[in-house]
């Protein structure tokens, strides 16, 4: 049985993201997000305006009277969402931590997804595969996906992106919609990740926090502990050539990340703990709107 903490949080994610969806995120959703092609529906008569090239002329000739072609669009997409359950997401110096960030976006995509009668699976990872959650399209399905996002205990507290990238690469041939929330701090991950993107639309959510770049606003003595290794040390930001390393380090690293996604052409999202990630999103589908 589940924690009344999880029930509740579970019942203020649904509350909170059906509203968002209904009222803005569905037809976002819908419009940046196409289905594999056009698909033949069905005959009907011809009527004023019809395109003369739908015209169906075997049917037409049977009848006596024009009959056009009906076409739609193929719409069931396959949606899926990789999740970082590692440490290093559990960090937060604001109201909400990474992990609660990344929780509240994935419920809203999920349920943007089965709204649009999308196939939505996730996959929660940290340098194993914690759990995996099958494809269906159902709003309960969408709700077990939050359940499972809420109440993972992770075997493992490490980052591993080459692993989920390999079970996606090795799992899934059909292309599908594949949406990564991390805050993306490992590497070796890049041969994998090109694969997946040949493959598939990828979108990577990058979650940062203001305190990770603004630590050296601080001075004198620090102790720092590594949140997944466990390692201890102390830092002396009253020097400023260490103030000044560790911001270029950070810097270097979110900006080395930026180039890569750049580099093969693919839309990504960077969200803070510190801003709203619906801005952020917005502004995502609209960018990808015009490109369409």
């Amino acid at each position: 049985m589940l924690p009344s903490e999880i029930i509740k949080k579970i019942k203020l994610i649904d509350i909170k993201t059906r509203l968002l969806v209904e009222e803005m995120f569905s037809g976002a959703y819908h419009s940046v997000f196409k289905g594999r092609g056009i698909e033949f529906s069905e005959v009907r008569e011809y009527a004023y305006g019809d395109d003369v090239r739908t015209i169906d002329w075997n049917v037409t000739a049977r009848f006596g009277r024009p009959f056009v072609k009906v076409y739609e669009e193929e719409r069931e997409l396959n949606v899926i969402l990789l999740f970082d359950v590692s440490a290093s997401t559990l960090f937060g110096s604001l109201e909400m931590r990474k992990r609660d960030m990344m929780v509240e976006l994935a419920a809203l995509l999920a349920f943007s997804a089965v709204e649009n009668n999308d196939r939505v699976e996730a996959l929660l990872f940290s340098d194993v595969i914690e759990k995996y959650v099958e494809p269906k399209k159902e709003k309960i399905h969408a709700l077990r996906i939050v359940r499972e996002l809420l109440s993972i205990d992770p075997v493992h507290r490490r980052t591993d992106l080459k692993t989920a990238f390999d079970f996606i690469n090795s799992a899934r041939s059909r292309r599908s919609i594949v949406f990564i929330f991390s805050d993306f701090f490992d590497t070796g991950y890049e041969k994998s990740f090109k694969m997946m993107v040949k493959r598939h639309d990828v979108v990577p959510v990058l979650f940062t926090d203001p305190l990770e770049s603004s630590i050296t606003d601080n001075r004198g003595l620090l102790l720092v502990r590594d949140i997944e290794s466990g390692a201890r040390t102390v830092v002396d930001l009253g020097h400023k050539k260490t103030r000044d390393a560790y911001a270029g380090n950070i810097s270097s690293f979110r900006a080395g990340i930026r180039r890569f996604f750049v580099s093969l052409g693919i839309d990504y999202l960077e969200i803070s703990t510190g801003g709203s990630y619906m801005e952020s999103i917005l502004e995502f589908f609209q960018k990808r709107a015009k490109r369409l």
